[in-house]
Formats: C-alpha cells, sequence, structure tokens
C-alpha cells in the first residue's frame, strides 16, 4: 500500500484501485487517509462516497471499516475524500506538540515523556515531573514562538523505508522519529495556548489548543 499521507499531506481527493474487501473493511493501493498511530488519531472522510467509520494499521496494511458494505469490487477504482479542516488541524497540533516536547527535552535533560495524543481541538504531552509545570510555560512558549516566527523548513522522509519508519527534522533544532503527518514549514503552526493539568502524583499534563 502506498502511504501518500506521508509524501503529500496536504491532498485532500485521491483515486485509487481497491486491493481487498471482506464485509464493510477494504484496503486501497494507495491512500490518503492515515490511520491513528504514535497518538495522532485517524483521519475522517469517505471512500467511495461511503464514510470511514475506523482505520487500523493491521502489519503492512491499513485496513479501513466503512459504514455500510461497499458496492465497489477489487480492482474498482473509487475515490477517497478527506476532512480537510480536520486533517489540517491536527497536522499543526501534531506539529505544536512535536515542538513543545523538544523544547521540553532541550530545557529540562532526562525528562520522561510518559504519554501523549492529537486530537483535533486538543494535544496533550504527559510528563513525569516533580512540582507544578505551569511556571515554566512562558519560557517554553518563548522559544516556541521564536521557531514559528523564523519559519524554518520540516524535513519529513524514510529513515528506514523497508521497515516503514519516517522521521522529520528542523536543521539545527532536532530529527525526531515520527510516523505522523507533517507541516511543510514552521510558521504554518501559529500560535499555542498551554494549560497545566495534574494527573497524579509527579505526573504532570501539559494541554496544547492553537490561538486561532
Amino acid at each position: 500500500m502506498e502511504r501518500l499521507f506521508w509524501t503529500d499531506p496536504y491532498r485532500t481527493h485521491l483515486e485509487s484501485r481497491v486491493a481487498s474487501v471482506h464485509g464493510q473493511d477494504v484496503t486501497l493501493e494507495a491512500t490518503i487517509f492515515f490511520a491513528e498511530s504514535g497518538g495522532q488519531e485517524s483521519d475522517k472522510g469517505t471512500i467511495g462516497g461511503i464514510p470511514v467509520t475506523r482505520a487500523q494499521i493491521l502489519g503492512p496494511e491499513i485496513v479501513y471499516t466503512l459504514a455500510e458494505s461497499p458496492p465497489f469490487r477489487v480492482g474498482d477504482s473509487v475515490t477517497t475524500v478527506l476532512d480537510w479542516p480536520r486533517r489540517q488541524a491536527l497536522m499543526r497540533l501534531h506539529f505544536a506538540a512535536e515542538i513543545v516536547l523538544e523544547l521540553y527535552y532541550k530545557a529540562f535533560p532526562g525528562l520522561e515523556k510518559i504519554g501523549a495524543h492529537i486530537a483535533e481541538t486538543k494535544a496533550r504531552i504527559d510528563f513525569l515531573f516533580e512540582g507544578t509545570i505551569a511556571p515554566t510555560f512562558p519560557e517554553i512558549l518563548a522559544r516556541f514562538d521564536a521557531l514559528v516566527d523564523a519559519d524554518p523548513p520540516i524535513a519529513s522522509t524514510f529513515s528506514d523505508e523497508a521497515a516503514l519508519r519516517r522521521c522529520w527534522s528542523i536543521a539545527g533544532f532536532a530529527q525526531v522519529p515520527c510516523g505522523g503527518t507533517h507541516l511543510r514549514r514552521a510558521g504554518e503552526v501559529g500560535r499555542i495556548h498551554l494549560k497545566r493539568k495534574n494527573i497524579g502524583g509527579g505526573k504532570e499534563r501539559v494541554e496544547i489548543t492553537l490561538a486561532s
């Protein structure tokens, strides 16, 4: 399966041939529809005009469960259409979280991340952290804004193509393993808000929302 959401994450329509059909589950020869991975939620949209209710990675394939059994068959050409506002929000919040995480790693060597999730309206990162993390926000936000204002390009490529491992990098800032969808430039993220949430003794959650 050709994963075009990696090489062309701004593409919202795709004509592709059906590779398999099992009831309401289908696979495609090529896809632009991201399946939840690494904490980033799946895209929403339609395949052949039918809403996708679930996308899951099963071995080398991505299996899409449709809202109803499709009329198309193996070998037929179908159109995939993405919910673009959702994809764009996910990409912006995903990369906002990536930048915030790297800034915390730089500010607190040895800091441990224990969880993360990227949704359409909010991202979160969970840390092992003694005390309250909120006092760190002004410095983290200042460094975040400086990077976004500089608007460096974001490179996204394979680190191991055979194993389908990907990474992103910003020259002079970081190179990070990640299989999500990525923006082309840091400036596309825009401004963000940070909010602290205590999730237990020695654990702190940083919630990230887009300012606009």
